[in-house]
């Protein structure tokens, strides 16, 4: 039998789906990550993340660990837990297109499954974590908290996420910005279906307040291949509008309109300096994690 140092991938989202509880599947995804972690040298992180940081010009010398270097060749500072507590802030769409699946994992799921991943890292990094749902209003707001209960809050929050309204960034995500005490690192999940230039200027409201920001765009595979081979029945899951499609006439066009909607995202995001991470839902969450990593390493 071939043997293999790496670990074993068991963070399909699919296979995850049939755990049924959520903060099973965000233990194993977090789990299965920080022992593939380990064993790799990834984006150059160590082995202990939440008390080692990368050696910068100007740190004291005397606080580099010298067994860290003697394992991995490079320089880490010792970096205590007062020093890298930060404010993580999920925003989650919840509006009706976040419904849609063409398999066995709807949008809205797999971003709850990131979602409760994300919050179960932070925690385990003595971050503070915090949850928003949005669709055309503020739905549900729990603050940053780095306590006993609060990740059972949160996860009871994302256990009954139910997509149905019209998606609007404007409105409530610079309500919340404006309410932002302090700054920290904020993560937007959302299928992203509205105007580029109205999510970019919610972005803004996040960036001009000196956030960190990552974006996850979650997409379905056949939102982004267009696979369809027979004339349907298609229903905006927002607005309820039908309409008969033939995918041999408009495959083509529906491409490259969504293409040229993905690098527009990543244009305006490089521009900002935030972070942009496009997902489909059949992709392992770990992409998602490792994305998190930087940016939470560019922070401190």
């Amino acid at each position: 039998m071939k043997t293999t140092s790496s670990p074993p991938r068991f963070l399909d989202p699919a296979i995850l789906s049939k755990i049924g509880n959520l903060e099973l599947i965000a233990r194993t995804v977090v789990e299965g990550f920080v022992s593939g972690l380990h064993q790799s040298p990834y984006l150059g992180f160590s082995v202990d993340f939440a008390e080692y940081r990368q050696y910068m010009p100007g740190d004291d010398i005397r606080r580099i660990d010298w067994k860290v270097f003697a394992r991995s060749d490079r320089y880490y500072v010792k970096q205590y837990e007062g020093e890298t507590n930060t404010n993580i802030y999920l925003l989650l769409d919840v509006s009706g297109s976040m419904g849609y699946k063409s398999a066995s994992l709807s949008k809205i799921e797999y971003a709850s499954y990131l979602a409760a991943s994300l919050a179960y890292f932070a925690q385990r990094q003595k971050d503070s974590v915090g949850l928003v749902t949005f669709d055309d209003q503020l739905v549900d707001k729990l603050p940053p908290r780095c306590r006993l209960g609060h990740l059972s809050s949160l996860l009871h929050i994302l256990d009954k996420v139910k997509p149905t309204a019209k998606t609007e960034f404007g409105r409530p995500l610079q309500a919340l910005a404006d309410t932002l005490r302090k700054r920290g690192i904020v993560i937007l999940i959302s299928d992203l279906y509205a105007p580029p230039e109205d999510v970019v200027r919610s972005l803004q409201h996040f960036r001009f307040k000196g956030n960190d920001m990552l974006v996850c765009h979650i997409l379905d595979p056949q939102e982004r291949n267009f696979e369809f081979s027979r004339s349907l029945r298609m229903e905006d899951m927002e607005t309820k509008r039908q309409v008969i499609m033939v995918p041999e006439a408009v495959r083509g066009e529906y491409l490259h309109l969504m293409n040229q909607h993905i690098e527009t995202f990543k244009k305006e995001c490089g521009v900002l300096g935030v972070d942009y991470l496009l997902l489909d839902t059949s992709r392992p969450l770990d992409y998602a994690l490792y994305s998190y990593l930087y940016t939470r390493q560019k922070s401190m």
